[in-house]
């Protein structure tokens, strides 16, 4: 007979002692979150700025991780950068946990985690309804956006440095993918 593992549940994750390690948790299982290259960094808080900027003139609030989002006890994940639309900022409470799916949840790709980002939070990301999704691939230097249909995720552009970042859900955001490069 072999034993059933025990699901995490947000609950646990919080009773955990803090080991100065990064955890989610996907279906129940602990995830650890190893802690990003140098140039996965650059990329995120670029994007973070930028989204910074977008919510100056069109409202909204961008938020790079640490940062949980709990869809639910078993569904608790740190996107690198997310961001929530003006008419949906008031479901966020400053002073409690995020339950609220983001409008946009930007994951920059790690060697480490590139295979989660593209299967099995992209399939979590979905289920939740994030609208939009960008998956950043600071090795290739290209940006993905994916758009929710029908509750599967299309890829609707890509681009490299010299093209165009256009988002399909904020207006006016569009970047060249160059900004968010910086390093050599």
């Amino acid at each position: 007979m072999q034993a059933v593992p025990r699901r995490v549940g947000y609950r646990d994750l919080l009773a955990m002692p803090d080991d100065g390690r990064r955890y989610e948790i996907h279906g129940g299982e602990l995830v650890v979150v190893p802690a990003p290259l140098l140039r996965h960094q650059i990329a995120a808080l670029e994007i973070a700025a930028l989204l910074t900027e977008y919510r100056r003139s069109s409202g909204g609030l961008a938020v790079a991780a640490p940062f949980d989002i709990v869809f639910d006890e078993h569904d608790v994940v740190q996107p690198d950068v997310v961001f929530f639309r003006a008419e949906r900022v008031h479901l966020l409470d400053p002073n409690a946990v995020t339950r609220a799916a983001p409008d946009l949840v930007v994951e920059v790709l790690s060697p480490s985690t590139a295979a989660i980002d593209r299967g099995r939070k992209m399939r979590m990301f979905a289920r939740y309804a994030v609208p939009e999704y960008w998956i950043v691939d600071p090795v290739r230097r290209e940006v993905e956006v994916h758009c929710l249909k029908a509750a599967t995720y299309r890829e609707v552009l890509r681009a490299r440095p010299g093209g165009s970042v256009r988002s399909v859900l904020l207006p006016d955001l569009a970047f060249d993918p160059a900004r968010i490069f910086s390093f050599p």
